[in-house]
């Protein structure tokens, strides 16, 4: 199954899937309100700014699993990413990304190993997984690599460089 087949739903519960998406470099992040990390919503948005013209954009997607740390609804998830960090990315459902419950699109993410050579779990919030235009995805970051990580960076500008394949 490709990344663009898996079922999803908006922040606002509208039924969507990444198909909309196809032909982007995508940044796939699992995102909370009260987590450490929260800040990383600023850089996130600088990189979906930055980058929307050339094709690519930011995908957040709530998640509670790491200490309950994004435990709003839609309509409170919303508010808080657009009053606090001006958050302008999709934000999708509130999903979990490990365990019996992991959503399908997690299930082929996290099949994706780290810099290190690490697959599996999720270890926190705000990590983050770089999808090639073609949906394969292309590279892994853990949460402590910043949004304007200079590893992060050149790997986004690298696969926006390349040329979209042909299917």
């Amino acid at each position: 199954m490709s990344i663009y087949d898996v079922e999803l739903h908006t922040l606002e519960g509208e039924p969507a899937t990444l198909a909309t998406h196809h032909g982007e470099v995508l940044l796939v992040v699992n995102v909370a309100s009260r987590c450490g990390f929260t800040p990383q919503y600023e850089g996130l948005q600088d990189l979906h700014v930055t980058y929307a013209g050339r094709g690519f954009s930011v995908l957040g997607f709530p998640c509670n699993q790491f200490l309950g740390q994004e435990p709003g609804d839609a309509d409170e998830i919303r508010e808080f990413c657009t009053s606090e960090y001006g958050v302008t990315f999709p934000l999708y459902e509130k999903v979990e990304v490990n365990g019996e419950n992991r959503h399908p699109l997690y299930g082929i993410l996290t099949a994706t190993a780290d810099a290190s050579g690490a697959a599996g779990d999720v270890g926190w919030n705000f990590e983050k997984f770089l999808v090639a235009r073609d949906g394969r995805v292309a590279a892994r970051f853990r949460t402590n690599v910043a949004p304007d990580d200079p590893a992060l960076v050149e790997k986004i500008e690298a696969l926006l460089d390349e040329q979209e394949s042909p299917l």
